[in-house]
């Protein structure tokens, strides 16, 4: 066993593949064709299941199973209004894992998900919440920082990564998440104590990626700089910074935020709705963009690292030049 064999090994045992690095839950990227061409290259793909419908999660789920017999995970966001028959959806297939994202899970869905079987991994962006799902029965965690892509917390990695391994590493596995595009960062994370790692922005511009030619484009063409964070316009709607590359749909959000903030001053609509209306609009803002290929008005979310994707490449590639950096880094 090499040494990053050895230090995987925890995470390659909880998600039952090869190679300890989860690929993100992008809407609209993570779907059928990079998740199983992840699961089949040794990683972990994660289904996005974002704004879908049961009936929609459900299709996806059995088309991903068509194109791989490993294991593979679904994400699901708590905010969701349909989250329980979601879980329905992933007992149905027996999905191994889920992981719940953008909240704290609603009341039952933790015990929900562990009566079929399956292990719950959760977004932990702050000591304090970790420890709260570490003692809810959670079975592993994802710490993402800042400089991820999409949906962001307001903590860098590398101090998230200081905070939360040294006092709950040993209890359970946790997956580093945000920034990462090199095979160094995963062996310096792996060695701080993390089971795995968790890489989106990386696999956007994959050959199985079924984002739009003109969405890698912007990708391959963007440095760190260009991928901000949304700015919140009112202190009352209780709105998840997104960090995407800045374009005329960056200035849209900013408008939609000033909208919804008056309808809900004249009382048309509660808070949920407002804070639904925003995910709506992220939802067809990141469509437009990934699967029409308007990266003008679009939203195209991606991480710092962004500015480390040069070339597009098949995933076991990717994977594979990972695995090479991580085990070089180990050597030194």
């Amino acid at each position: 066993m090499t040494k990053l064999q050895h230090l995987m090994q925890r995470g390659t045992e909880f998600l039952g593949c090869d190679v300890a690095i989860m690929c993100g839950a992008m809407s609209w990227v993570s779907e059928r064709n990079l998740v199983s061409a992840i699961s089949n290259a040794g990683g972990f793909g994660v289904i996005a299941c974002g704004a879908m419908t049961p009936e929609l999660l459900d299709t996806e789920i059995a088309a991903t199973k068509a194109l791989t017999s490993k294991p593979f995970g679904v994400n699901l966001i708590t905010m969701h209004p349909q989250i329980m028959e979601l879980i329905d959806v992933c007992a149905k297939y027996d999905v191994s894992h889920v992981v719940l994202a953008g909240g704290l899970p609603p009341k039952g869905s933790i015990e929900a998900i562990k009566a079929f079987g399956a292990k719950v991994i959760c977004f932990a962006p702050a000591l304090t919440l970790a420890k709260k799902f570490a003692r809810s029965g959670v079975d592993a965690l994802v710490i993402e920082g800042s400089e991820a892509g999409g949906h962001i917390g307001p903590v860098a990695t590398s101090v998230l990564a200081q905070e939360i391994l040294p006092e709950l590493g040993e209890q359970l596995p946790i997956f580093v998440a945000g920034g990462i595009a090199r095979g160094g960062a995963i062996a310096s994370y792996l060695e701080m104590g993390a089971a795995g790692v968790q890489l989106g922005t990386r696999f956007v511009c994959a050959h199985e990626s079924i984002a739009h030619p003109n969405f890698k484009a912007a990708f391959l063409r963007a440095n760190a700089r260009d991928a901000v964070a949304s700015v919140q316009i009112d202190p009352r709607l209780p709105v998840i910074p997104v960090r995407a590359l800045k374009n005329k749909g960056t200035e849209e959000f900013t408008k939609k935020q000033v909208e919804v903030a008056a309808m809900l001053d004249r009382g048309e609509i509660d808070m949920e709705t407002a804070q639904l209306e925003i995910e709506k609009y992220w939802a067809g803002a990141l469509r437009r963009a990934v699967i029409d290929g308007d990266v003008e008005y679009g939203s195209v979310m991606a991480g710092q690292s962004v500015g480390m994707v040069h070339v597009e490449r098949p995933v076991v590639d990717i994977i594979a030049k990972l695995v090479d950096e991580a085990n070089t880094a180990l050597a030194r």
